[in-house]
């Protein structure tokens, strides 16, 4: 039984020092982002042009 306390606890230290690598991370920037917002611009117009539905060429008499 006390094999299962000292297998928690070192679990639990273990997912504190991840925890606080995470943080630190987050903190210093390391997911931040800086090269996409530059180039969605030059691919905004396809993305927009794949959106929309295209018409049919097919015309209808009234």
């Amino acid at each position: 039984m006390s094999v299962i306390y000292v297998l928690i606890s070192i679990s639990i230290i273990v997912a504190a020092i991840f925890l606080t690598a995470f943080v630190r991370a987050v903190k210093k920037g390391q997911y931040d982002d800086d090269y996409t917002p530059s180039v969605r611009m030059l691919f905004d117009d396809e993305l927009k042009n794949e959106s929309k539905p295209k018409q049919s060429k097919i015309k209808t008499e009234n």
